[in-house]
Formats: C-alpha cells, structure tokens, sequence
C-alpha cells in the first residue's frame, strides 16, 4: 500500500515539496557525537528488576490482544507543551520514572517554540537541541520516548493560537507538517526505533465540517509516507479521532499503531477544569451518572477490536484532574488500568509533575509524603506500579 499511495499525484507532488530547507542547520558536525551518546547511555541503562506478577494481574494477561507494541507504562512531561513553554526538562523526571519501574515518556510539543518570525520553515535551533536534551536523557534512563504534536502546523487542541489554516482541509499546513517531521526524522534517524517514536498530532477532532473521515485518512497516510522516505522503520503513531476516543480501521494496512485515550467519562477525569468547562459535571462518583465497570469496558472493546486486526494500540493519556475527589480517581483508574492491561495496552499519565500527576497535584485530599522537596502521591503511584 506505501508503495501504490506514493506513486499517486498526491505523493509525487510531496516529493516535490521543500522538505530538506534548513537541513543544514540540522546536521551539524556534533550530530553523531550526540547520537552516539544517546546510544551509549541507553546501553547503559539498567531498569529495576520487575517484581513476581501477582495471579490477578496473570489473570489479566489471558484476553490480550494487542501484541504489536510494547505495553508502554509512564508519563508525559509538559516542558515543550504550549507556546510559553521553556523546554527545560528536568533530569530527574527521567530517573525517577526509571526508579519508580515505568519505561515510557511521551513529550507533547508545540512546533511554533522551534520556529522564528512565525515562519513555519524558519528553525530556531536552540530550542531543538533542548528536545535533543530531553531524548538523551530519556536514553540515559532506559525511557522509550515518544514525541508528539500536540500543536502541529494547522491544528491543536490547545485554544491559546488559533491555527490560520487547518491541517485537515488546507495544502499549505501539510506540507509544513510533513516538513516538520521530515525534520525530526532526519535529526534523530540514528535512534533505533525501540527508543524512540513519533505520535503524529494530538487528538484530531470529531468528524464534521473541520475534518472528514477522508480528510483525517489522507493527512495521516501523507504524514507517514513522508516519514518513511527518511525513516522506514520509524515506529509512528496515529491519535484516534474525537479527541482520541475513536480508531480508524481504515488505517489498518499502513503498518502504524494508534492511540486512545482513558478520560472517560469526562466528570470524572475533568471535573472543574475550566479549560473543558467541567463546572458543568455532576460531582464525580464510582460507578455513577450512568457509568460504570461495563460501560468502560464496551467503550475499549473498539480498540481491542482494532488490536485484534494486526494494529499496535497503546494509551497515551490519562488520570484525572485535581478537583475529582481521590477515591474517586484511585476506583476508576484500577478499572482503566484492569481493562486496558486485560488487551494488552499501555498507559501515558497526564502529567508527572501537576494536576494530574503523582508529584505536586495540589490535590486538597491526598496526604502527600515528602519527596526531595516535591509532595508525592504515594497512592496513586502504588497503583501504577501494581499493573507491570
């Protein structure tokens, strides 16, 4: 199928696009030293040994279905997230994830902090080689690490920019997308795909008047055939549609894993957060409000469906929001996690550090123990742990 979509007039006419503009500023002289170094700390890396799997998470193991990706367990950090962001990551994010038994950090990224003057082929390489920091850290600790999107040229979720074009629709943003990450596959081919892979953009939006079905479809099949041309054996990664909640099947053959979200249902995971509204949810309880263990089971069996037709799935957000009471948060998480481990996929926290992490989530019910100066949630940790 790579090889019938890239002989197509859409594919000659990407080929044609300026994708290589500024390579020189990406290849300098001190790139293989530092690819080198990210090879070397990963080689170096030791995770703790993982302890016996209790018989209930054995148990959890006999309906797997999704065998394509690793089970990823970690954490997003948010330190290239918005268009404020200093992308100063914190080593110790990295090594306490490793200490702690997680194996997995994804990094949403707005691409305008990489760009100068609002030009989107305009690259401003300080911030770069910060994202080049944050991947050598995750190779020193063992972290696979995967960067994402979550403001590409033409689409974001985040309201604070409003896009003048839109990715789903408009040639000129896709081109500047494929450039984009044609740029990052260049920057980073010399990292073996176990540690690194790419997450095309965050959360497409549901189906309508912004985005087809076919528009969603030919940005993704465009996005990955560009990739490919420097990168084929790049491990990528498709948001689902609505926000993450819906897979597309008919991506089944191009060889990419996709990934869901677990924030359902919305009054739990975002009760109080302003950015959704949530003052507009009932008080969370659970089970309550008309869902409960098996509504969040019949809500996943799309993406088990889709892991049983050879896809890679893998779940890159989750928790919950600081205002949902705790117990709440801990009842519904172990019935995230039990149904997702149950297939065999993973889980992404949203965030480490704040209001959905287990470090400083300013919670007003948690009794925090002391952590080298950061208050951490020892039981919301405890249950991630429990599901290796």
């Amino acid at each position: 199928m790579r090889g019938v979509f890239l002989r197509s007039p859409l594919g000659d006419a990407l080929r044609r696009m300026p994708y290589g503009r500024s390579e020189g500023n990406l290849m300098e002289n001190n790139r293989r030293d530092f690819l080198k170094m990210v090879a070397a700390g990963a080689a170096a890396a030791a995770l703790p040994a993982y302890a016996r799997k209790t018989g209930k998470q054995q148990n959890l193991r006999k309906s797997v279905v999704q065998m394509v990706l690793p089970r990823w367990r970690g954490f997003n950090l948010l330190d290239m997230f918005t268009m404020r962001s200093k992308g100063n990551f914190q080593e110790d994010d990295f090594h306490w994830m490793r200490d702690w038994g997680f194996d997995f950090v994804r990094l949403p990224m707005c691409y305008r902090l990489w760009i100068k003057d609002g030009d989107d082929y305009k690259i401003h390489e300080p911030m770069l080689e910060k994202l080049d920091r944050a991947v050598q850290l995750a190779g020193k600790y063992g972290l696979h690490i995967s960067l994402n999107f979550h403001r590409g040229p033409g689409y974001s979720v985040n309201r604070e920019f409003i896009e003048p074009h839109n990715l789903w629709k408009d040639a000129e943003p896709l081109k500047a997308f494929c450039f984009h990450w044609q740029m990052l596959a260049k920057r980073y081919r010399g990292i073996s795909k176990d540690k690194l892979s790419f997450d095309l953009i965050n959360e497409p939006p549901s189906i309508g008047e912004r985005m087809s079905r076919a528009d969603h479809e030919r940005v993704i099949r465009t996005a990955v055939a560009a990739i490919r041309e420097i990168s084929p054996n790049r491990i990528i990664v498709a948001d689902g549609m609505s926000w993450g909640n819906e897979p597309a099947p008919e991506l089944a053959d191009l060889g990419i894993g996709q990934s869901t979200r677990a924030y359902q249902p919305m009054f739990v995971s975002h009760y109080m957060a302003s950015w959704v509204r949530g003052d507009r949810f009932p008080m969370p309880t659970w089970p309550g409000h008309g869902w409960d263990r098996k509504r969040l089971e019949q809500h996943y069996q799309k993406w088990a469906d889709l892991a049983k037709k050879g896809v890679g799935v893998h779940c890159g957000e989750s928790g919950a929001y600081n205002k949902t009471p705790h117990k709440v948060v801990l009842a519904w998480l172990r019935d995230v996690l039990e149904i997702l481990t149950g297939h065999g996929i993973g889980l992404a926290l949203w965030n480490f550090r704040g209001s959905f992490g287990i470090l400083d989530s300013g919670r007003k019910d948690v009794k925090y123990e002391d952590f080298h100066g950061h208050k951490l949630d020892r039981k919301l940790l405890k249950l991630l742990q429990e599901f290796k």
